[in-house]
């Protein structure tokens, strides 16, 4: 197994659903292809590939039918200040990465862009927009750091992640949105 292998939880029977937890992270991998765009998790509805079997679990309670399964991974993800999940597809699988706690400090480029536009998504969702202060908040910066969390901001501009909501506005008061928004 890979470096760094501590324990797996191992494939459930039939499903071949597999969670994989190692000192640095879990990663939960699912067979089948997303029926949305990775990057879109945050806002899409719901969708089944069994709409049938989805109905029965729902009306049994062991899922929901709102579809913020992966709202409430970032939100949680936020919370604890944690690296922004990883999503990865293969031909035949899914494979969601999530990350032990890391260090502001200790964060590359890439991840704080991928935390900034899963921020900027999670915030249009709920109705409100990302700014610098927000992020801040999301990585546990004081009111200080203001130069460094717009440059992971920039960051995330340039990457085509995140885009100015209204390009206009004057710096201090700048909102920002995902690029699909």
């Amino acid at each position: 197994m890979a470096e760094g292998f501590e324990h797996c939880c191992g494939f459930f029977e039939n499903s071949r659903i597999s969670i994989e937890i190692f000192s640095d992270r879990m990663e939960i991998t699912n067979p089948g292809i997303p029926l949305v765009q990775v990057e879109r998790f945050i806002d899409s509805p719901p969708k089944s590939r069994n709409e049938a079997i989805a109905s029965f679990l729902r009306r049994v309670g062991v899922c929901e039918e709102r579809g913020s399964g992966f709202d409430k991974v970032v939100s949680q993800t936020e919370f604890y200040q944690l690296p922004a999940p990883i999503i990865e597809v293969t031909e035949e699988h899914t494979r969601v990465i999530l990350f032990s706690h890391k260090p502001f400090a200790e964060m590359d480029r890439e991840e704080r862009v991928r935390a900034c536009y899963m921020h900027a998504c999670l915030k249009y969702v709920t109705r409100d927009f990302m700014t610098n202060a927000t992020l801040r908040q999301r990585f546990g910066m004081d009111s200080k750091q203001i130069s460094i969390a717009s440059r992971i901001i920039k960051d995330a501009v340039e990457a085509s992640k995140v885009k100015a909501k209204d390009p206009d506005t004057a710096p201090k008061h700048m909102k920002y949105v995902p690029y699909w928004a």
